[in-house]
């Protein structure tokens, strides 16, 4: 019961991220969406791209806490940090 509800919290923030990406490009980017991913990962910006999107990411966290799931908050937080440490990896290289 437990892993499962860590589990929707961890796919809502994934989404969460992604949905936060695609709102920042559609809104700030001049060229299409798969043309900005492309040009972000030539000029080494994703790490931008995926902490815009990791913003989104509180307003899951926030819901979940005050409906007291705190499991599925905990997911939202793990996949706030899976992108931490995407961004730290991606800056590294």
């Amino acid at each position: 019961m437990i892993k499962k509800e860590i589990s929707i919290g961890f796919l809502t923030g994934l989404f969460a991220n992604i949905i936060g990406m695609l709102i920042y490009i559609l809104i700030f980017s001049e060229v299409s969406v798969s043309q900005t991913i492309t040009e972000s990962i030539e000029g080494d910006f994703m790490g931008t791209l995926i902490t815009a999107g990791a913003i989104l990411n509180f307003l899951p966290f926030f819901v979940f806490l005050k409906k007291e799931q705190h499991y599925r908050a905990r997911g939202v937080l793990m996949a706030s940090i899976m992108a931490a440490l995407v961004i730290a990896i991606l800056k590294l290289v």
